[in-house]
């Protein structure tokens, strides 16, 4: 059989980094391809990267079919079900098959809807023909959606995660996208960044991690209010307004003056007491 690797389908999930490509490589090399690549006909759906050691090196290996594919939707769902289950998936990963599979079951959705709307028209139109009477109106429910929560649970993420992936995914540059695969910034800092504009994203990107962290940083710092700025204490002089300060300023020289008044006067009274000491002592002799 002629396999078929199809290159929308092999680049629908993440490649491997060069250090997983590798290991794989070591571990089919020591211990043989013992899973089977999976099949719908011709079209190879899972395993491309052992496929393509498997032919480099003329390993052998096995292939079974997938029957229950209808559709390439049908195909994608799968693939993002295998790779949701796997645990060297990361987090930003399983938010963005998460959101895949909410799109295309969203999608799916609408189309149904719409495929009821058609044939509830149509046999409201042939009732109207027959009957001369109005129809009474579509008896279905709108599909549900995916919540927001249930794509958390089903991605094992929190809510608050999935709500920072989807405006990573999209609103980000791609450089900063790559920058949160690779590990260089976290998620939360990322979602940060891609609130600036698509310029200053890559430039923080091209700056680093560190240039991403502080540009996450710059954002958070902007957000924040203001704090009020603590009235000054009364008797703070050196924190007081100028004009305050003058005045505290006028205060102690007047009080200077008012103590040296006092001063001379207490002087004067101790004066006029000796003298008066010295008159009785006259008087006694």
């Amino acid at each position: 059989m002629d396999i078929i690797v199809n290159q929308e389908l092999k680049a629908y999930i993440d490649p491997l980094t060069a250090d997983e490509h590798d290991a794989l490589e070591r571990s089919l090399l020591a211990e043989g391809c013992r899973d089977a690549l999976v099949l719908w006909g011709n079209v190879l759906i899972d395993g491309h990267n052992r496929y393509g050691i498997c032919i480099k090196h003329g390993l052998p290996f096995n292939t079974v079919q997938n029957t229950r594919f209808q559709s390439m939707e049908d195909v994608h769902l799968w693939m993002i079900e295998q790779h949701l289950g796997r645990r060297s998936v990361s987090d930003f990963q399983r938010g963005v098959l998460a959101l895949r599979k909410r799109a295309i079951l969203d999608a799916r959705h609408a189309g149904e809807q719409e495929q009821l709307r058609r044939e509830s028209a149509g046999e409201a139109a042939l009732t109207d023909a027959g009957s001369g009477g109005d129809a009474d109106t579509p008896p279905w429910d709108p599909a549900p959606k995916v919540s927001r929560a249930e794509l958390a649970r089903e991605a094992k993420l929190s809510a608050s995660q999935v709500t920072m992936i989807e405006k990573i995914h999209s609103h980000a540059a791609p450089e900063v996208i790559e920058a949160v695969k690779t590990g260089a910034i976290s998620i939360s800092a990322a979602a940060v960044v891609a609130s600036l504009p698509e310029e200053e994203q890559r430039a923080a990107a091209q700056g680093g991690k560190e240039e991403l962290r502080q540009a996450a940083k710059r954002v958070r710092e902007s957000r924040r209010k203001p704090r009020a700025a603590p009235e000054p204490a009364a008797d703070d002089a050196a924190d007081a307004p100028p004009a305050a300060a003058s005045a505290d300023a006028g205060e102690l020289d007047s009080l200077r003056q008012r103590v040296a008044s006092l001063t001379a006067e207490n002087q004067a009274l101790r004066m006029e007491l000796e003298a008066l000491r010295a008159r009785l002592q006259e008087a006694s002799v």
